[in-house]
């Protein structure tokens, strides 16, 4: 098993799954400075490991997340406005890329929601490809509650689980939402009373599944799924396709398939930021 460790975030790997941890236990998760760099750092990890097939994505202790410690920004060293700055040639700034940079990992990210769910911590969940909760985790756009809007990528996540009245209603109110009515709203994938334990044995599966097919899948996806231009979306159905067909780990599938027998298949390169 390979480890990689900040004071916030710790990452391990074993058998193509790499396991997520925020660390931050004792504050529910609550993002602070040290918690957006290790969540940064280890999405640029795993973009750039190619043995890793699958994602978990969890909170250690009694929450998932609950959402931006401010006092810990009132104090330092880094600022709001910090947050809220986008460096040269970045699509998103600091806030938003704690979200948005789990789309930049190839292999699937599954997010296991328990306990407080809140607020930045939503938004970071909904930039992970799934999302399993427990039945009475709470989940809430809650930025309302201090006068302000969602704004760590969530117009890049929300559109494409539910509709704009939805989408508002869930904004304007705060209101709270238990896992179970999560799930009936389309923001979660499923409910599982042990949401780490049915993510890691998602994760499993996955990372049995030819890395090549999952990749250009999640690709596939993200770039066509909220309004790509058909044309240009049936296009990369067949860009992609040509790719795996006939390569060594779409025969390793297929012979699998064939054999009954679990496929060898071989890592892919690392992806590019």
């Amino acid at each position: 098993m390979a480890e990689m460790s900040t004071d916030r975030v710790r990452v391990e790997t074993a058998d193509h799954v790499a396991t997520v941890t925020l660390m931050r236990a004792d504050k529910h998760n609550a993002l602070d400075a040290g918690m957006f760099e290790g969540l940064l750092a280890a999405a640029d990890r795993l973009r750039a490991e190619p043995a890793v097939r699958a994602v978990v994505l969890h909170g250690a202790g009694p929450s998932f997340c609950s959402g931006l410690d401010v006092a810990s920004f009132m104090a330092g060293p880094m600022s709001i406005e910090d947050l809220l700055a986008r460096e040269e040639g970045r699509l998103g700034n600091v806030a938003q890329r704690v979200a948005t940079d789990w789309a930049t990992v190839p292999a699937p990210v599954i997010a296991a929601i328990h306990g407080n769910c809140l607020g930045g911590g939503l938004q970071i969940a909904l930039g992970a490809d799934l999302r399993i909760a427990a039945p009475d985790a709470v989940l809430s756009i809650m930025e309302i509650k201090w006068g302000l809007v969602p704004d760590m990528a969530i117009t890049q996540t929300l559109p494409r689980l539910v509709g704009i009245d939805r989408a508002k209603e869930l904004t304007f109110t705060g209101r709270r939402l238990s896992g179970v009515d999560a799930e009936r709203l389309g923001l979660v994938t499923a409910v599982a009373d042990d949401p780490l334990a049915a993510a890691q044995a998602l994760a499993a599966d996955v990372a049995g599944r030819s890395p090549d097919a999952i990749h250009a899948a999640k690709r596939l996806y993200d770039r066509t799924w909220a309004g790509a231009a058909p044309a240009e979306a049936l296009r990369l159905e067949t860009e992609l396709q040509t790719g795996l067909l006939g390569s060594a780990n779409q025969i390793a599938a297929v012979t699998a398939a064939l054999s009954g027998q679990p496929a060898r298949f071989t890592d892919p390169p690392a992806a590019s930021a």
